[in-house]
């Protein structure tokens, strides 16, 4: 799977960005999308216009972590991985008599109850999910992202920044190598990344994130490994205990 995002939708963290630079890198979101269908029989390319691009392949899958690929309505979601508590997460956002609701319908239900109906928080969301996962979701109608992956970091997940300032998130390091040069690390884990709230730790929402400088069998600089920061603690406003209270009509994502 590939997503490729604009800076105004997903915004890479400074510490990605590597001094070496994205010398011989390919560059352009068509070019991307081109290579990587070159390089994945079958794949499946849908455009988000300025936004950026997703694309999707079912082949040479591990049948331990297979993909999904699904949308509903404006929203889309790639998925790789299996989730344990399917059962429970269908009660749970209203899918209990959905018989063929599967990872990706139920992040996708899970997301709209974030967005329109609330109170949800986006940690607790992915807190809630249990099993090997990553998984890219994004709504085109609020041009808005949510990426997460499991607290053990079971998938082959990866994110970086190209020449363009574009986000770069694959399961294929190859492709993010390829497109970012030495701009990219593997996806955090036990963290997702949202629009509006960047990158964030469901296990520990109340912390930083500190990138550590990455550096490859060269001993060159290849962007950075995000991880939580035991120091620090994000600040709050006055009176909010660290949760904005809204009515359950306010967009949930425009605060996260």
């Amino acid at each position: 799977m590939l997503a490729i995002f604009d800076q105004t939708v997903a915004k890479c963290p400074e510490g990605l960005k590597s001094p070496e630079g994205h010398v011989g890198a390919v560059s352009g979101v068509g070019p991307l999308t081109q290579l990587f269908a070159s390089s994945h029989e079958g794949a499946v390319t849908v455009s988000l216009g300025s936004s950026g691009a997703i694309a999707y392949d079912s082949s040479n899958q591990n049948p331990f972590l297979p993909r999904l690929f699904g949308a509903v309505d404006d929203i889309f979601c790639l998925f790789q991985g299996t989730l344990d508590n399917i059962t429970s997460l269908k009660q749970q956002y209203g899918l209990s008599n959905n018989s063929t609701a599967n990872e990706v319908i139920i992040l996708i239900e899970a997301y709209r109850s974030l967005r329109d109906r609330g109170p949800f928080h986006p940690s607790n969301v992915a807190r809630d999910l249990s099993g090997r996962f990553a998984f890219i979701l994004f709504d085109t109608s609020r041009k808005a992202t949510f990426i997460a992956t499991d607290k053990e970091g079971s998938v082959p997940f990866f994110w970086g920044t190209n020449s363009e300032d574009h986000m770069i998130l694959s399961n294929d390091v190859e492709i993010v190598k390829q497109s970012c040069g030495k701009s990219f690390a593997p996806f955090p884990k036990g963290c997702y990344f949202t629009t509006n709230g960047g990158l964030k730790s469901f296990e520990h929402p109340s912390k930083e994130m500190k990138p550590m400088p990455r550096v490859d069998s060269q001993g060159q600089v290849c962007g950075a490994n995000y991880q939580v920061d035991t120091e620090t603690k994000k600040e709050t406003k006055k009176g909010t205990g660290g949760m904005p209270r809204v009515g359950s009509a306010a967009d949930w994502s425009s605060s996260y």
